[in-house]
């Protein structure tokens, strides 16, 4: 610790005391107690705590004293649950405050608080780092050098990041929309044969984009629709904060994917021109135009239910690797047996299907998700009886891991309309005045 005195230090919540060494602290579970280690002056300290007692080198929070001491459970033992009869969004406040997530409970009390949220539509976010809002008491008086410019790209980025925070965010959000249902009509009409039948022109020519294909109204709508696009895009990025982090975001990479293409089949079809020799390219052209289709990912920008599904999975990568596992295996299990069963055997008759381990996987997947083409079946009874233990070993495989996923999701829910509420009420404010 860089401010203090002596060789331990005293943190004090609600009257309740608690004494800790220097070093303890640098690296202390809760998130808020491990700032005090960097704090450098007392002004920094009283960011951190309510109060500050240079004598005793005592640190007060004025929180809930029950509470933090089952929070203190947590860092000895590592099990983190509710304090009885407390409500189960106050102490998750508490959480909250010292830098605890949902994810620390324990299960039952994870399922108890989903519950609670589910019941009162609440979500709690986490605190955010100081400086961030400017409603404080501080940023009334005087405002820094450059605070217009700042609160311009602020306004902007919201603008252009949250469609629920402005009536402009709404409005540039409709349009949006607008332009990602056109561009996907005309990309699923240009498939159609009526579409190509009165050009009769070949994939090939489909392909390119020449100067007469881009004079005609599909050719039209397409370049407004890239060019509204690519706007968009490059004004998202001048008013980003972070460029790296910027590019690194998942919805930021599926735009250059949807709009890179365009770009590169105009400059194929520039230099390859009409050369036959160089035709085959169309099949390279038609890939590239076909990713369009990635816009459809763009509406995840503008509703709940596509963020709600993207942040779940994001969060629950380990339970989806754990269920491709169980997955793989049974599949590696089933496979060997049915081969083995069907055609390995010298039963009298051999099923030509399964000739081969890799030739019933494809058997196995369809049977465990139940699927069930009918392309391929077993004729023996001991090949049909493994058949029904397969589908049944997948609907529980498969079943496992929903009880996790279903807890991400909810979380993930509550916090996302949590965060859409605050902008509507700030939309509302606007209204208002």
């Amino acid at each position: 610790m860089n401010f203090g005195r002596g060789p331990s230090v005293v943190l004090n919540v609600g009257g309740t005391r608690y004494s800790f060494s220097r070093e303890v602290l640098k690296d202390f579970p809760l998130r808020r107690v491990s700032r005090l280690h960097g704090c450098l002056s007392e002004q920094d300290v009283l960011e951190v705590c309510d109060d500050y007692d240079r004598e005793r080198n005592e640190y007060f929070f004025d929180r809930h004293s029950e509470a933090f001491g089952f929070i203190m459970l947590y860092v000895r033992h590592g099990h983190l649950r509710f304090v009885p009869h407390m409500c189960e969004l106050s102490f998750y406040n508490e959480m909250i405050y010292w830098g605890l997530e949902g994810s620390h409970l324990d299960y039952c009390c994870q399922r108890r608080l989903d519950d609670r949220m589910s019941e009162t539509c609440t979500y709690y976010a986490a605190e955010e780092p100081p400086g961030q809002s400017g409603g404080g008491p501080e940023g009334k008086g005087r405002r820094p050098p450059g605070a217009e410019g700042g609160k311009w790209l602020e306004r902007m980025r919201r603008t252009f990041e949250e469609p629920t925070s402005s009536v402009a965010a709404q409005v540039l959000a409709t349009v949006s929309i607008l332009f990602v249902i056109v561009s996907m009509v005309v990309l699923c009409a240009s498939t159609l044969p009526e579409w190509r039948a009165p050009e009769n022109r070949s994939m090939e020519e489909q392909s390119r984009y020449t100067a007469e294909s881009v004079r005609e109204p599909s050719g039209i709508i397409e370049a407004i629709c890239i060019g509204w696009f690519t706007a968009e895009c490059i004004v998202r990025f001048i008013v980003s904060k972070n460029k790296c982090e910027f590019v690194r975001r998942p919805l930021n990479i599926i735009d250059l994917l949807a709009i890179t293409p365009y770009y590169i089949s105009v400059l194929m079809t520039v230099f390859t021109g009409e050369n036959s020799q160089l035709q085959r390219a169309g099949v390279t052209l038609r890939v590239l135009r076909m990713m369009r289709i990635f816009w459809v990912i763009k509406l995840a920008r503008h509703f709940i239910g596509l963020q709600t599904l993207g942040l779940t999975l994001k969060r629950c990568y380990r339970e989806m690797v754990m269920l491709l596992v169980f997955i793989c295996v049974a599949m590696a299990i089933f496979s060997a047996l049915s081969q083995l069963l069907e055609n390995g055997l010298d039963l009298g008759t051999k099923n030509k299907d399964y000739a081969s381990i890799p030739a019933a996987c494809w058997w196995v997947i369809i049977s465990m998700t139940t699927v069930g083409y009918g392309d391929m079946c077993p004729i023996t009874v001991p090949g049909r009886i493994l058949g029904g233990i397969c589908v049944v070993s997948g609907i529980v495989l498969l079943a496992l891991p929903i009880t996790f996923i279903y807890h991400s999701f909810v979380q993930c829910y509550h916090e996302l309309k949590f965060r859409s509420a605050r902008y509507g009420r700030s939309l509302s404010a606007e209204f208002l005045n």
